[in-house]
């Protein structure tokens, strides 16, 4: 047994963990409380194993691991939404104009707390 043979144990292990089911039905609740929300599969990085972006019409988003790509599918075809890979299509700009509005309303919060003190 090597020095770091116990890290690379729990990184392996922290990889495959995770409950699948309640992942599933945490998607399933996102998407019957949003309208018009597509899929977008992410590809498996170094870090990341393959996941799915669910993404709303008013562009609030949310990611999950997929199970593989075979898993993204299948997740899509159980929520009833559709999927692109955002390796072609990318992310769409409502997305991105979401997270800049939050960023704006994180600013305005912190320079009004700040103004408060």
């Amino acid at each position: 047994m090597g020095l770091f043979d116990s890290f690379r144990r729990g990184r392996s292990m922290r990889r495959s963990g995770g409950d699948a089911a309640a992942d599933l039905q945490y998607l399933q609740r996102w998407v019957a409380d949003h309208a018009g929300v597509e899929a977008f599969v992410e590809p498996r990085t170094t870090v990341t194993d393959v996941t799915v972006v669910l993404v709303a019409a008013d562009g609030e988003w949310t990611r999950r691991r997929a199970g593989g790509e075979a898993g993204a599918r299948r997740l899509s075809d159980r929520l009833q939404v559709p999927v692109y890979d955002v390796q072609k299509v990318g992310y769409p700009q409502r997305m991105r104009d979401y997270d800049a509005r939050r960023r704006i309303e994180r600013q305005r919060a912190m320079r009004a707390e700040l103004d408060d003190r």
